[in-house]
């Protein structure tokens, strides 16, 4: 873990509200991890006075890549940053996505922004790995494909793709990449992998979820982010043990 102020080098308007920012950070590149995040303080002064987590979307090189939307005064700021400004990393965090062995399709499950971690991922994956991304959103204007590959999508009003929530996509879809030994990595609303963890514990199926909540301090120290284990009454930190988890291990 380290802090890194870095410069930087565009903010890339991707749709109506969603942004993908490249910095300069090669110490933090050379260590980061499909599925870890780094947390970011916005601006130079005190003001948002929290740092706010970002999943570590793509590498290249000495750069990272950031995707987000806009849905606070932090994230605005990010939004407007120019080439050459600068932004400090803390990064990088947590424990990421086990994507080695074991299986020989990946299936990409995401809502939304929850598609953020996977660029990087699929990137690391093996040649010899099969990919399906399975993408959701409330309407076409919500869903986002970035750095993805063989994109099957669905939406709450049926604006594009499937008719239904990604999770029932999943369920249509299943029979096909049942075929082959797979693993599902997942990353979105709480609602949506509540209900996705739940079909795949019923089914015994092999799931990794990223969850999203709030991390003060992105580390451990400030005890702001537990999540409980479904065996006994002990409990883990989303920053420091996750953000990914095995399906079948926490409470949502």
């Amino acid at each position: 873990m380290f802090v890194e102020k870095s410069q930087v080098e565009s903010v890339q308007k991707i749709s109506d509200n969603i942004f993908l920012i490249k910095v300069l950070a090669p110490t933090i590149s050379s260590l980061a991890k499909p599925g870890q995040f780094c947390n970011i303080k916005v601006s130079e002064n005190s003001f948002p006075l929290l740092r706010r987590p970002f999943s570590i979307c793509d590498v290249e090189g000495d750069y990272l890549f950031f995707l987000f939307d806009i849905h606070g005064e932090g994230t605005k700021l990010i939004s407007k940053k120019k080439p050459g400004e600068s932004l400090e990393l803390l990064g990088p965090l947590g424990n990421g996505f086990d994507y080695k062995e074991g299986f020989d399709t990946a299936v990409i499950v995401a809502g939304g922004l929850g598609v953020a971690p996977f660029p990087y991922l699929l990137k690391n994956l093996s040649y010899d790995k099969k990919v399906i991304s399975l993408i959701g959103g409330r309407s076409k204007k919500n869903i986002v494909t970035y750095g993805l590959k063989n994109v099957l999508t669905a939406t709450d009003d049926g604006t594009e793709g499937f008719h239904g929530t990604v999770v029932e996509l999943l369920k249509r879809e299943i029979k096909n990449i049942s075929q082959s030994k797979f693993r599902i990595f997942a990353c979105g609303p709480t609602p949506m992998l509540k209900t996705l963890q739940s079909y795949c514990v019923e089914n015994n199926y092999d799931c990794q979820i990223s969850v999203e909540c709030a991390m003060a301090c992105g580390f451990g120290i400030c005890q702001g982010c537990p999540i409980d284990l479904v065996n006994g009454d002990s409990y883990l930190l989303v920053c420091k043990d996750g953000p990914v988890f095995e399906a079948k291990s926490v409470k949502l």
